[in-house]
């Protein structure tokens, strides 16, 4: 693996769609990632990353999906599959504890959540490309769900965009272990710069954390 090395003034933590019909018992796609999430020990694996990213003073970004709101895609005269999913199961139903963020990633005074995207990418129809831009981001480290659809998407675009990206990918869970494989080891390598495990990205932030000197800057928490 290639030595991993993150600038504090370029590089950004990107949490995706950590909501509790994801991630949380009771929610309402849990029972469809719980053997693979359980497995790769994902949602542990993204509270240390996210803790690691605070604790080297990294900004935080959210790419959170539509919360469904009644209307929003009853008029529509053309939907993407994965939309009709979204709407018949009304998954991170906006107003109810399934379309809350999970209690450990809520967002802090400091972090920035993008606008929430419509469909899987994290950059389609969002603000997410202008507040990267504006706050110097270059090179992002990705974590959330799921990997092959608004992870996978989220780093497509990214990488279309001229972005870095970094994936953890047991900080990222699917529906199946063939999902999975075909996310992180076909389709992700042709975008992500560096694909790697917690324990890797983690000691690279730690490293980070410690450094002082001119030029690594630091933002509110």
């Amino acid at each position: 693996m290639a030595e991993l090395k993150f600038d504090k003034e370029l590089s950004a933590l990107l949490v995706i769609d950590p909501y509790n019909d994801f991630i949380s018992e009771g929610g309402k796609l849990w029972p469809r990632i719980k053997a693979v999430a359980e497995a790769n020990n994902c949602v542990p694996n993204m509270s240390q990353v996210l803790n690691a990213a605070r604790n080297a003073k990294l900004r935080v970004f959210y790419a959170m999906h539509r919360r469904y709101r009644p209307g929003d895609y009853e008029t529509w005269k053309y939907i993407a599959p994965i939309q009709k999913r979204g709407w018949q199961s009304k998954a991170f139903e906006y107003g109810t504890w399934g379309g809350e963020i999970r209690g450990e990633f809520e967002p802090r005074p400091g972090d920035i959540v993008a606008q929430e995207h419509w469909c899987s990418s994290g950059f389609a129809n969002t603000d997410l490309d202008l507040q990267l831009k504006k706050h110097g981001v270059h090179r992002l480290i990705v974590v959330g769900l799921i990997a092959h659809t608004c992870v996978e998407s989220t780093v497509r675009f990214a990488a279309e965009l001229g972005y870095e990206v970094t994936v953890v990918k047991d900080a990222t869970a699917d529906y199946s272990d063939e999902m999975m494989y075909a996310a992180l080891h076909l389709n992700l390598p042709n975008y992500a710069s560096a694909i790697v495990t917690t324990d890797e990205i983690v000691a690279s932030l730690s490293s980070l954390s410690t450094m002082t000197g001119g030029g690594t800057g630091t933002r509110p928490t």
